[in-house]
């Protein structure tokens, strides 16, 4: 991993504490590519609103996630203004990648589309 400029270890740290949760790491690689909105967070990992916000809220009370407001719909997608984005998506860059699950939520019918 290359890194142009160091990075706040102290703001390193809680990045990495935050993504060290299954949900939120995928939330974040989900959103590498696509922007969701809650509803399909919830579809995608089959538990309840109240927990898939919350795991959002913290994403973007760390800035990591941006809110975009289509309708009655608040979507999600990755910050990249994010001082720490490059960082991030390095890191995301050594996962699998998991557009299966929203491949697998559009077959079921359940992908959100305001187009």
């Amino acid at each position: 991993m290359e890194v142009t400029s160091t990075l706040d270890i102290q703001k390193v740290s809680q990045i990495l504490k935050l993504l060290g949760d299954k949900t939120r790491l995928t939330i974040m690689k989900l959103l590498e590519t696509n922007e969701c909105c809650v509803c399909e967070f919830v579809a995608i990992f089959n538990t309840s609103q109240p927990a898939i916000s919350q795991h959002l809220r913290k994403l973007r009370d760390a800035g990591l996630v941006k809110e975009n407001r289509k309708g009655q719909w608040i979507f999600y997608s990755t910050n990249k203004e994010n001082e720490y984005y490059p960082f991030i998506k390095e890191l995301l860059g050594y996962l699998s990648a998991q557009d299966n699950l929203i491949t697998d939520l559009e077959a079921q019918g359940l992908r959100i589309s305001c187009e």
